[in-house]
């Protein structure tokens, strides 16, 4: 009699990683990916209904969860905020062992059909760092975070594959150049909320978007915020 696996995806994933390099997130490799582990066809199915789509994607947030270990095991406490997110990003992009499954996953993801797969797997890393490093903003400012984190790791991302430099030393020096340019950013933004003539010319604006809600503000609704009505 055959045994059941426990966790059969990530069975299938440890398999897949093996031929991802030279086949891709492929129906090719998810044969193989049966075929090594002896998994029914039935269950890699049930499990995987997309083949190799929904493989890449959870390897993807098994990045993630590494991404959390690691966090969890360094000593953050002494560092500025900016610091703490580039170690975020760093320890996210430390925890892949073979860069050709990452840019196999990139090709894929960049495909129109997976592209959403894609973006809401980049706006899930970035809202992992967020939630991980104690963000509470449940206004707009939920979204702009991630957006624009979102923006710096996918930047990031795309110049690690490239980067042959030693300890990937070019990558944390792109990256901390990006984060610089958030930081202008905000300075920016700062200056305009104190400025009172610029501030009066966002009243409308800035009145709009405080209605703005983030998801956890109902979490009961399958939509990607809120908006709350103006009392009257």
């Amino acid at each position: 009699m055959t045994e059941i696996s426990q966790n059969p995806k990530e069975e299938l994933l440890d398999a897949a990683l093996m031929h991802v390099p030279f086949d891709g997130w492929s129906e090719t490799t998810f044969q193989a990916a049966i075929a090594d582990t002896g998994i029914d066809s039935t269950v890699a199915r049930a499990v995987c209904p997309r083949g190799s789509v929904d493989l890449a994607v959870a390897y993807h947030k098994r990045g993630d969860a590494l991404m959390i270990d690691r966090m969890n095991a360094e000593d953050l406490s002494e560092m500025k905020y900016r610091d703490k997110i580039a170690a975020m990003v760093r320890f996210r992009l430390e925890a892949v062992t073979d860069k050709e499954v990452v840019r196999r996953g990139t090709t894929l993801f960049a495909l129109p059909q997976h592209a959403s797969d894609g973006a809401k797997l980049v706006w899930g890393t970035c809202d992992t760092i967020w939630d991980a490093l104690g963000d509470t903003s449940d206004d707009v400012n939920w979204y702009t975070k991630r957006a624009t984190l979102s923006a710096v790791y996918s930047s990031t991302v795309l110049y690690w594959l490239g980067d042959t430099s030693d300890g990937h030393q070019a990558t944390w020096e792109f990256l901390d150049r990006r984060i610089d340019n958030v930081m202008q950013i905000e300075k920016v933004k700062a200056q305009v909320r104190n400025s009172p003539t610029l501030s009066k010319l966002l009243t409308g604006p800035n009145w709009l978007l405080s209605h703005v809600k983030a998801p956890s503000r109902v979490p009961k609704m399958d939509l990607p915020g809120s908006w709350t009505s103006p009392r009257r």
